[in-house]
């Protein structure tokens, strides 16, 4: 893995882990959670933070 990927991955899992607190406490709901995952996932393109939204990266 390489530097940037290291670095989109880091960033697409700190952010993500951000927007699963908010749905914790009830500040967004789960689409927008869902759709927040969504919008990361093309921002950041991870390679192994697809294997937690369950989404394929396309």
């Amino acid at each position: 893995m390489s530097k940037e990927e290291f670095r989109a991955e880091r960033l697409y899992l700190m952010v993500r882990s951000v927007a699963q607190s908010m749905l914790r406490e009830g500040v967004i709901t789960e689409i927008e959670f869902m759709q927040i995952d969504t919008i990361l996932l093309k921002k950041y393109r991870p390679t192994l933070g697809t294997l937690l939204s369950g989404k394929p990266l396309t």
